[in-house]
């Protein structure tokens, strides 16, 4: 029998977030005299511990609370759901039994709030304050916790009785599951299980739903099609592989497995061998491309569901062909009005939603850092996306997004070798990798094909999963382990778990080889011992793939597994009967016994039988419009403003390969085009990839969004050095409300001039996604209400880079005495079409003309800037679309902090009104036509470019451009006026000041960020914007950065072995060695599994890095669970104490590996002053590029550094230093420290991005050899790798960036 323990903890709450908390609280309790939040954690024995284990678990949770005596008030207790086990329950318990606690059976925490106020009993809305549905419990008392540590009997399985009960019961039982089956289905399975004659079990059912659903079968995609009484030739489907068929070439695999797989290079790729050393192995290396959308969950859910549609998408990377990487990852967003408090904008009317959804504002909050969080964690740089509120009447019905858009995407690398699935014989192990099954995310599938709103809200919530990336890490890391045997890889096929879970998964996998299979339901991982057969088999926990291995691979598979402690189970083999069997030995029956066929069999042939339905707008009349106005309002508008509130919580930098991130310039200003990596940490070959999306469009025509946004996914793309058009491949993620008036006619036009389009501008999408359930009903009082999405494409380009060093970006450059003009290339070809515009939506209105893009010209477009890039000729880049004209220009006055004068004469040119007599005595005559042709100049979205040159070249531009047959116009010059002046007709019709308008453009990014994270690092923030002065980033060196210190040790050939140190969760290891390689190191790959096994001796190593990333998920305090782990274990102590205690030794930790060894310092010498790392000021995840400063110190690896200044990445969330006592400061060596770009230490937000005082974020010890530092040198060793460098270091050294000194340094101090 076991026991639970209970133990206080300190504050649960930073004061900044308790006191956010207490106004909200207070809306709902007026009375509230005081509000706590306290963390308590519950421990589950199976043996009372004694005096001594229990202070050392006291001291491993530390649970220290505030004060003697717990606070008076009423109890609310927040746990994890009860019969769920949260993601840092099963971190902390892994850290408990790696400290030798082997008494602990479990450990799991809550937060308990104290409310000091009447009205608490019954208060819904204070308990909606306090948790979040989804994923937690409120208890009233703490001995109520006990419950979270219940076990519960298996429940039994059931059966529908169709044999006596006929079509009702299944009908009944279609409603009661949440199955979403259609007519034709039920008859299906009715003919099937009478053929049979029995009954089905609740599990094949739930499975043939999930197998069935929309969501997984895409019926309306491979439908046939009658509009308007006549039937259509293709399907959906059909016309999108049109592309392919049309345009093969340079793709892999297409449509026939998790990801598409694109032709990409031969390179130099870093790896471990089989005795750990990293080494460059030379192979075919090819690109996988894929997006996903995760709509349904974000809505109910914002955070869980924007995580794990970031994971899920992660894991359709990783489970590509026979195991493969994810690189880099992109993450966009739809939702309604934000309605932000106190910042509301004139285009907004509040119209209500149901209940059971987030509101737009609340997505946005929590979703992003959901997503953020889940791709920081498993260790996946962000590094594109895109972000738009639409919320409008529009022909008498309300056109918007209260059902979001959430589009999680990315690139991956795979092994050309390992790109194609393998069939398998029969007796294959079929094998499920990853986490346990728990009662969560039951029908998702089914849930995402319906309506929102039109399905039960318990149902609802129960198809929403949570995310745990940390297992997630362990399970790529054993993909890679397997991966990078090459031809000897254990894994012959491999799937990820999505919708349906094991349910939809295995059988899939069995499919592929045109098996059966057999499984034994109990083999499965459960966390929930009273889990149903059908909760186990289609639960929808994340994190799991499952695979087929052959028997005799087991062994090394299994080690592999045992080495990452990622759990994984033997659930059956492959059969050759082609019939599938689920047995469970605990209750001795079979919950599935049927044909694969039956499952898999049902052609999911459906007819839509729609009509057109003809559009209606009235005009866009622009005539009173006060430009100044418009200006501001499109400024604001959220597709066009500034993403930085977005961008900055995401890990831009994690695996060494970033090139192009979405700041750009010295003063990082977020407008790249273009994501770009390197393919290797050698040479320059690269990928790209770009986002297209003109869904307001869809409202006034349809086919025209569909092509505008292809068309704006290349004008993107075409930032990045791509050797021709055909080299692009696209994903197109379609999303429309299916079954409502017009648009199922509207969806097939739309993919039909795609097809046509793509075909006619060689390109092709061998990957996509559709969500066509994108509609939100309900009942408000007595009113039925709903809110329709416009058919919506999502488009992503993905490219294989020439060159990454070539990559334009906005910012434009003002070279010393060389005179530079700007140049907009005209897609639109002087039509200035305001169709769909953020100006129009500023007002209220679609527009009424679509803008448009011709294939040919698209095409021309491309292969000109190319060109001209290739020549030389261009400075600056900067494509075309939201907020037109006038933001394109803005934004590359931004990125530059410059002025522009920009002359309009030619781009508002009106034929007609060339020469009007009398107009200068009656100048208002022709107001409204003048203004009609202003706004629309500055303000439409017709696509193309605006290029800077310089203007002793302008005959070579255009003759290039006259060649391809492009419009373009010359529209002004950078200006040392700070301003951004506008004029036509010699006359000034705008002019404003450029960190005016920067404040603008930053407001409602500053509003969010505002609302979510610490509110006065915000206003610093904000108010820095106002610094005209500012000088932004440089490089300012005491060294020279082109000579190589370690030249002569590596010519002689020794390459000492370094220690590359990872515990789980750690996910910088790769970055990490490439440095120690670049210096002369062989860098050897160790887990902590491996010195706890005595696999690797500390003995026989010189050198340690202690790498970045989550370890345990940072639960217990960053790096703290992995220090305890050594500091507890009697052995691994010895080892590291022998280790530092060495004269010949030195070692480095960064970020999570800096966080660890601050707590190993009791056994470091010389670092008994040195601080432990908290959470960051600003209460956020910091992603960002800022200045530091080498101080003067004895650290080996900054020698002769001392004095130098420049930028470097900070990706961390927990960076503050803190001092045990306040005289530490003084006594701690400190080696790095923040600046701000005037060279000042840095104080203010985000120059300061963690709030250490006086900037401080690097110590080392007297004798120099042992160094922490909390920003990552190890990702800027290579210029490349920096998100702005001076032209000059590019050119002189593109490899060795002032950091990968320090890597040098130590190669040199050990001789």
């Amino acid at each position: 029998m076991t026991s639970i323990l209970k133990l206080r903890g300190a504050a649960a709450l930073s004061s900044t977030r308790l006191e956010r908390l207490s106004r909200a609280v207070g809306g709902v309790l007026p009375r509230l005299g005081g509000l706590t939040a306290e963390q308590w954690y519950f421990v589950e024995l199976s043996a009372p511990l004694t005096a001594e284990e229990r202070e050392r678990l006291v001291d491993l949770l530390g649970a220290h609370p505030a004060s003697e005596q717990p606070p008076a008030g009423t109890l609310r207790l927040v746990v994890p759901r009860l019969g769920t086990i949260s993601p840092w329950s099963s971190k902390a318990t892994d850290i408990a039994h790696q400290c030798g606690f082997d008494k602990i059976v479990r450990i799991e925490h809550g937060i308990a709030y104290t409310i000091d106020a009447r009205g608490v009993e019954g208060n819904t809305a204070l308990l909606a304050l306090l948790h979040d549905r989804m994923t937690e419990a409120v208890l009233d008392s703490i001995d109520g916790a006990e419950a979270l540590f219940h076990h519960y009997e298996p429940q039994p399985l059931t059966t529908i009785d169709i044999l006596g009960g006929g079509c009702a019961a299944l009908e009944q039982a279609n409603g009661e599951l949440g199955l979403a089956l259609s007519e034709d289905e039920v008859d299906y399975l009715l003919e099937n299980f009478g053929r049979m004659g029995r009954n089905p079990t609740d599990v094949e059912l739930m499975m043939f739903a999930q197998a069935n659903s929309e969501h997984c079968r895409h019926k309306i995609f491979n439908a046939d099609w009658v509009i308007d009484a006549r039937p259509m030739e293709k399907s959906l489907f059909g016309m999108i592989k049109d592309t392919h068929k049309a345009h093969p070439e340079g793709t892999v695999v297409a449509y026939s497995d998790n990801a598409s797989v694109i032709e990409g290079a031969r390179i130099a790729r870093l790896y471990p061998d089989a005795d750990g050393a990293f080494r460059y192995h030379d192979e075919d290396t090819h690109i996988l491309a894929k997006v996903e959308t995760h709509n349904h969950p974000t809505a109910i859910s914002p955070f869980p569901g924007a995580a794990t549609g970031a994971g899920g998408e992660i894991r359709d990377e990783g489970a590509t062909g026979r195991g493969s990487r994810p690189k880099a990852g992109l993450a966009g967003f739809t939702v309604s009005n934000l309605n932000i408090p106190d910042f509301g904008q004139p285009w907004e009317k509040s119209y209500g939603k149901p209940e059971r959804i987030a509101s737009a504002l609340d997505i946005m909050i929590e979703g992003p850092i959901g997503a953020a969080a889940f791709n920081n964690e498993f260790g996946r740089p962000n590094l594109a996306g895109y972000f738009r509120t639409f919320e409008l009447e529009v022909q008498g019905e309300v056109r918007g997004y209260h059902k979001p858009i959430m589009i999680a995407g990315g690139l991956g690398s795979i092994q050309a070798q390992q790109a194609e699935k393998p069939t398998f014989p029969p007796g294959t192990l079929l094998i499920q990798l990853g986490g346990p099954g728990m009662l969560i995310g039951l029908g998702g599938g089914a849930a995402s094909s319906m309506a929102t709103g039109t399905n039960a809200a318990d149902l609802d919530f129960a198809s929403v999963q949570r995310g745990n990336p940390e297992i997630q890490r362990r399970c790529q890391e054993v993909i890679d382990a397997c991966w990078q045997q090459g031809e000897n890889n254990p894994i012959i096929a491999i799937h990820d778990v999505g919708a349906g879970g094991l349910s939809n998964a295995m059988p899939e996998l069995a499919d592929h080889a045109g098996l059966g299979a057999c499984f034994e339901l109990r083999e499965v991982h459960i966390e929930e011992p009273g889990m149903s057969p059908r909760e186990i088999w289609s639960n929808e926990s994340q994190e799991r793939y499952v695979l087929a291995i052959a028997p005799e691979s087991l062994p090394l598979f299994q080690a592999f597994c045992e080495r990452e402690r990622c759990p994984f189970a033997v659930l059956g083999t492959a059969t050759a009967d082609g019939h599938l069997t689920v047995t469970d030995r605990h209750f001795g029956n079979k919950p599935v016994d049927m044909d694969m066929k039956v499952l898999l069999g049902k052609p999911p042939k459906m007819t839509r039988n729609v009509s057109r339905r003809a559009v209606h707008l009235p005009p866009f009349d622009t005539t009173d419009f006060d430009l100044q106005e418009a200006g501001m309002r499109v400024l604001r508008m959220p597709a066009v403003a500034s993403k930085s509130f977005l961008i900055t919580i995401g890990d831009r930098s994690v695996g060494g390969l970033t090139a192009r991130d979405q700041f750009v310039g010295p003063w990082q200003v977020p407008v790249a085009d273009v994501a770009v990596t390197a393919m290797s940490f050698q040479g320059y070959r690269g990928e790209a990839f770009a986002l297209g999306e003109r869904t307001p469009l869809a409202c006034v025509d349809g086919p025209a969004s569909g092509r505008m946004a292809i068309g704006e996914a290349i004008t993107n793309i075409a930032a990045a050095d791509i050797a021709s058009l055909g080299d692009v491949k696209l994903s197109a993620n379609w999303m429309a409300a299916a079954g409502h008036r017009g648009e199922d006619a509207r969806l097939y036009d739309t993919v039909q001039a795609v097809s046509e389009f793509c075909v006619a501008a060689g390109l092709s999408i061998p990957v996509g996604k559709d969500s066509l359930s994108m509609r939100t009903a309900w009942r408000d009082g007595e009113a039925d209400k709903q809110v329709v999405a416009p058919l919506s494409l999502i488009a992503t380009a993905f490219a294989p880079v020439q060159d990454i060093r070539n990559t334009l970006t906005p910012q434009l450059q003002l070279p010393e005495g060389v005179d530079t003009e700007l140049l907009l290339i005209d897609l639109g070809n002087g039509q200035n079409r305001l169709g769909g515009s953020v100006l129009a939506q500023a007002y209220g209105s679609v527009g009424e003309h679509a803008p448009d893009v011709d294939p040919a010209q698209l095409r021309a477009f491309f292969d000109a800037v190319q060109q001209l890039r290739r020549d030389g000729l261009l400075l600056a880049y900067h494509d075309r679309s939201d907020g037109g004209l006038f933001a394109t220009v803005c934004e590359m006055a931004f990125a530059a902090k410059c002025g522009l004068s920009l002359i309009l004469d030619t781009v508002c040119y009106d034929p007609y009104m060339v020469d009007v007599d009398g107009l200068e005595k009656k100048p208002d005559t022709l107001k409204g036509r003048f203004a009609d042709r202003l706004f629309a100049g500055l303000f439409a979205e017709e696509l193309g470019a605006v290029i800077q040159i310089r203007r002793e070249q302008r005959a070579r531009v255009t003759e290039r451009l006259r060649a391809a047959g492009l419009a373009y116009h010359f529209i002004g010059e950078p200006n040392a006026m700070d301003e951004i002046r506008v004029r036509r007709n010699a006359k000034l019709v705008f002019s404003a000041s450029r960190v005016e308008l920067l404040q603008a453009w930053s407001e409602t990014s500053h509003r969010i960020a505002r609302l979510r994270d610490d509110a006065a690092s915000v206003e610093q923030e904000f108010a820095g914007l106002a610094d005209a002065d500012d000088p932004g980033l440089s490089v300012s060196l005491s060294f020279d950065v082109k000579e190589d210190v370690a030249a002569p040790f590596i010519a002689s050939g020794t390459r000492p072995k370094v220690v590359v140190l990872r515990e789980q969760g750690v996910n910088s290891q790769f970055e990490m060695a490439a440095a120690f390689e670049r210096a002369g190191f062989t860098p050897v790959d160790v887990h902590m599994s491996d010195l706890q096994a005595g696999r690797i001796d500390l003995a026989d190593f010189h050198g340690l890095a202690a790498c970045g990333g989550f370890s345990y998920g940072d639960v217990l305090g960053a790096g703290q669970g992995w220090a305890k782990s050594i500091l507890f274990n009697s052995r691994l102590r010895d080892a590291f104490e022998a280790f530092f205690r060495r004269a010949d030794t030195f070692a480095l930790g960064v970020c999570n590996g800096c966080q660890m060894m601050a707590h190993l310092a009791p056994i470091i010498p010389g670092a008994e002053a040195w601080p432990t790392f908290h959470r960051n000021r600003s209460e956020q995840f910091e992603a960002r590029f800022m200045m530091a400063e080498v101080t003067d110190s004895p650290s080996i690896l900054f020698a002769g550094m001392a004095g130098s200044r420049m930028p470097i990445v900070v990706s961390h969330g927990e960076g503050r230093a803190v001092f045990r006592d306040p005289a530490d400061q003084a006594k701690a060596l400190l080696a790095v420290r923040h600046v701000d770009n005037y060279g000042r230490p840095a104080q203010d937000y985000p120059r300061n991005p963690n709030g250490s005082p006086d900037g401080v974020t690097g110590f080392t010890t007297a004798d120099g050899r042992f160094t922490i530092m909390m920003p990552h040198p190890e990702r800027t060793a290579r210029t490349l790798q920096m998100s702005w460098a001076p032209q000059w270091l590019i050119d002189e050294s593109p490899d060795a960036s002032p950091w990968l000194r320090m890597f040098r340094n130590a190669r040199v101090w050990l001789g």
